[in-house]
């Protein structure tokens, strides 16, 4: 899990490729980013919706496929990854590294 302000920066990024994702509703939600046909995605989204079921957390599902090349070549082999507004986490993870997320 990455915690520090690279974090900030890459949503800044991923913002600029997607406006949508720079309002107001989508700034404090995790960001599940992933992609069509991806499996391992399928299985990280299911983990997220147990985890809701004990945290109320919001997330989105970004498909990384609408990036640039460039930010897209950057998670092709680390998807599914989550991204919280402070903190990165790659897959594989487990509910209780959800958990992790919500420690400061």
């Amino acid at each position: 899990m990455q915690d520090d302000n690279n974090i900030t920066a890459l949503r800044a990024r991923m913002i600029e490729a997607q406006p949508q994702l720079g309002t107001a509703i989508n700034l404090d939600k995790w960001w599940l980013l992933g992609t069509s046909g991806c499996h391992l995605c399928d299985i990280a989204e299911q983990l997220i919706i147990q985890f809701q079921a004990v945290q109320p957390i919001i997330y989105q599902h970004v498909d990384i496929a609408d990036f640039d090349e460039l930010l897209m070549m950057e998670f092709a082999t680390t998807i599914p990854v989550i991204l919280t507004p402070s903190k990165r986490l790659n897959y594989p993870f487990s509910v209780l590294d959800l958990q992790q997320l919500l420690t400061t």
